[in-house]
């Protein structure tokens, strides 16, 4: 086994700016002084460490997980699956992978969101699962819906799915989004449009994977997620995360 080292710093030309006035919420929440990179602890290279008993048996179907028996959520069943990967494109083993999401009309199971598509009975929006040997997961789940949210004008958000994952260290933990490949509503997002490379955006895209599609069943997405390096999956809208 690898011993951990010194994490990789992050190429600042590939993230967006913490500063984008595109995105509104950003104004306020940027920083105002320069950023300083800290050196790694040992507590934040090594640790924490999940195992099997921190969850439960179909936490990582959302087919099923929060359904009534004999029922099912309303939308086009999906599988997201994929590696988790180190900054030197190994697998990251039994580590913990969370999902939470809006339902098929675009609407969280939150006391806050007051958009009028209808709450799912049959839809928790969220999931979690650790990587098997190979830094392999899957989600059962429906595609979420699109919907508007308070930027400027007629802003949509792309359909998406936020994804936490906790690499070898505390420090290693990304929270990010995947989008799903072919949505319009992708390339008119103020959000995405803050990232500067158009190839990192294409890195947050899940496409479409015919190969692990189950007939008459469910479409599958892959989505690979790089931790930290050139490559890393970005942690979207500020220079702090991964």
């Amino acid at each position: 086994m690898n011993a951990p080292g010194e994490f990789y710093q992050r190429d600042r030309d590939l993230h967006p700016p913490a500063f984008a006035p595109g995105y509104k919420s950003s104004v306020t929440r940027s920083p105002r002084c320069a950023l300083l990179s800290l050196q790694g602890s040992a507590s934040e290279i090594t640790g924490p460490v999940f195992g099997h008993g921190d969850l439960d048996p179909g936490d990582n179907d959302l087919l099923s997980n929060y359904a009534k028996p004999g029922e099912s959520p309303i939308g086009e069943r999906i599988i997201l699956h994929g590696r988790v990967l180190d900054e030197n494109q190994r697998p990251v083993p039994k580590t913990m992978v969370e999902v939470w999401q809006a339902n098929a009309g675009g609407r969280y199971r939150h006391k806050k969101d007051t958009y009028l598509a209808p709450i799912d009975p049959n839809f928790g929006g969220c999931g979690r699962t650790l990587t098997d040997d190979d830094g392999a997961y899957f989600f059962r789940t429906v595609k979420p819906g699109v919907y508007p949210w308070r930027n400027f004008g007629n802003n949509w958000r792309p359909a998406h799915i936020h994804i936490s994952v906790f690499g070898s260290g505390f420090a290693q933990r990304l929270i990010t989004q995947c989008y799903f490949e072919g949505d319009p509503f992708i390339a008119l997002c103020p959000i995405v449009q803050t990232i500067p490379d158009p190839e990192a955006i294409v890195q947050l895209t899940a496409k479409l994977d015919h190969k692990a599609t189950i007939p008459l069943d469910t479409v599958a997405y892959k989505f690979d997620v790089v931790l930290r390096g050139r490559r890393s999956t970005l942690f979207e809208n500020r220079l702090e995360g991964n």
